[in-house]
C-alpha cells in the first residue's frame, strides 16, 4: 500500500464556483468533447461485461460509437464501429456474441475479432488493393483492477501516467476478483460536472442523506488525494464491524485482507473525469457518467462483492444497493434543484467553504485539461 498522506489542507481561500456557462453553454460542451472526452481515459466499466470470446458491448464515447470485445486469444479489444469500405455501423445492438469475424451488414467486408480484414468481395478486381491497409480502426483499450479503460486519442497518454497515485493503491481491495451483483442506470437532469462535484464533499450530508450521515459522519475521516484528476479520501463507519448499508451491518464478505483501520473506513474518489468509486470493507460501488448534452448525464452503478458474497445465503448485496440507490437518488434529485438554479440569470459563482475544498480541487483540475484560467 503506498503512504498515505491524511490531510485536509487543501482549502484555497477565495475559491469560487464556476460561473453559469460552464454548465449551460453548448459551446463549453463541444470544447468538453474535443478536449476532454476524446482525449482522456474513459471507464466502459468492468472487464466481465464481456466474459468471453466473441461477446461485445457497444459503446457511446464522445458521440462515437465504439465496439468494445474479447478477441480469439481473450484480449479485450475496441475498434470504432465504422466498417472502412463505405463508413457503415458494424453492430447495432448495444451487445451481443460474434462468432469469429466482423461482417458489415452492407456489403459483407469482413473482420476477424482482432480488426483484420479478410473478406471484400471483388475488391481482388481492384489494382493493388491489399486487404493488410484496411483494418478496422482500432480504440486504445486497457484493463485496470477489472475496468476496461478506452481513449480515442491516436496517441493517448500512458494509463499507468494517467493514474498516477492510484496504480497500486487499491490492491488490498482485490477490485479485478470482485463480481457485480447489480446495475442500475440513472438518467440525470443535471450537467455532468455538478455530479462530480456533489459527489466530491459532504457538506450536504446531513441535510440530503440523513442516513448516510449518521453511519459515517461528514466531519469524520480525511482527504488524501488533493490534487490533480483523482482525488477523494475517506469517512469513518462509526459502527463497529458495520458498513454503509440500510441496516448498518455488513451485507458481506471482507473484499480483501483488509487492515484494522480499513475495516472502519468508507473511502470515496473521482477518477480521471468518468469514474467515481466508493470502497467499503464488505463491496466496491462504482458510477460511471457520460454526459449527454449540456444538462443530461447518463449514469451507470455497479455494486461490486467478494465472489463469495454473490453465494453465500448469509450475505445481503441487496443491503448496501437499497442504501445507495435511495442516497443516489437523492444525490440526483439535488443536482438537478442544482442545475434548475444555475440556469437562471440570477446566478453567480459562490464561495466555497474550507469543507468543500476537494470539489474546489476538481474545479482547478477541470480548468487546467480544459486549458482555461480560474
Amino acid at each position: 500500500m503506498p503512504a498515505f498522506h491524511e490531510t485536509t489542507e487543501t482549502y484555497r481561500p477565495g475559491a469560487r464556483t464556476l460561473p453559469r456557462h460552464y454548465y449551460t453553454s453548448p459551446e463549453i460542451y463541444a470544447e468538453e468533447t474535443e478536449r476532454i472526452f476524446t482525449r482522456s481515459w474513459q471507464c466502459l466499466g468492468r472487464a466481465d461485461q464481456i466474459p468471453a470470446a466473441g461477446d461485445y458491448v457497444r459503446h457511446a464515447i464522445a458521440g462515437e460509437s465504439v465496439i468494445v470485445l474479447r478477441d480469439q486469444g481473450g484480449t479485450p479489444r475496441a475498434f470504432y464501429n465504422v466498417c472502412r469500405h463505405r463508413g457503415t455501423r458494424l453492430c447495432e445492438p448495444d451487445r451481443g456474441h460474434l462468432s469469429e469475424t466482423i461482417q458489415c451488414p452492407y456489403h459483407a467486408w469482413t473482420y476477424t475479432l482482432d480488426g483484420r480484414l479478410i473478406g471484400a468481395p471483388h475488391m481482388n478486381e481492384v489494382a493493388g488493393f491489399d486487404k493488410r491497409d484496411y483494418p478496422l480502426r482500432a480504440v486504445a483499450l486497457e484493463t485496470w483492477e477489472g475496468f476496461l479503460l478506452a481513449n480515442l486519442a491516436a496517441d493517448p497518454e500512458p494509463v499507468a501516467q494517467a493514474l498516477g497515485p492510484l496504480v497500486g493503491r487499491f490492491a488490498r481491495f482485490n477490485l479485478a476478483r470482485l463480481g457485480s451483483a447489480r446495475r442500475i442506470s440513472y438518467e440525470v437532469n443535471a450537467n455532468w460536472k455538478l455530479i462530480f462535484q456533489n459527489y466530491s464533499e459532504c457538506l450536504h450530508c446531513p441535510i440530503i442523506h440523513p442516513g448516510l450521515a449518521q453511519l459515517a459522519p461528514y466531519t469524520s475521516g480525511a482527504n488524501d488525494l488533493v490534487e490533480g484528476p483523482c482525488l477523494g479520501g475517506y469517512m469513518i463507519i462509526t459502527r463497529p464491524g458495520g458498513s454503509l448499508t440500510q441496516s448498518g451491518r455488513a451485507c458481506g464478505v471482507p473484499v480483501g485482507e483488509l487492515p484494522a483501520s480499513d475495516q472502519q473506513r468508507a473511502y470515496f474518489y473521482s477518477i480521471l473525469l468518468n469514474l467515481l468509486l466508493s470502497l467499503h470493507p464488505d463491496y466496491v460501488m462504482a458510477h460511471t457518467l457520460w454526459p449527454d448534452g449540456v444538462g443530461r448525464t447518463r449514469i451507470h452503478c455497479d455494486w461490486l462483492f467478494h465472489p463469495d458474497s454473490l453465494v453465500r445465503p448469509d450475505c445481503r448485496p441487496d443491503d448496501a444497493v437499497e442504501f445507495w440507490d435511495i442516497t443516489n437518488r437523492q444525490d440526483w434529485h439535488i443536482c438537478e434543484l442544482a442545475q434548475a438554479g444555475i440556469d437562471s440569470r440570477a446566478y453567480t459563482p459562490g464561495p466555497y467553504s474550507p469543507r468543500e475544498s476537494v470539489p474546489a480541487a476538481w474545479d482547478r483540475e477541470y480548468l487546467r485539461i480544459l486549458g482555461h484560467t480560474a
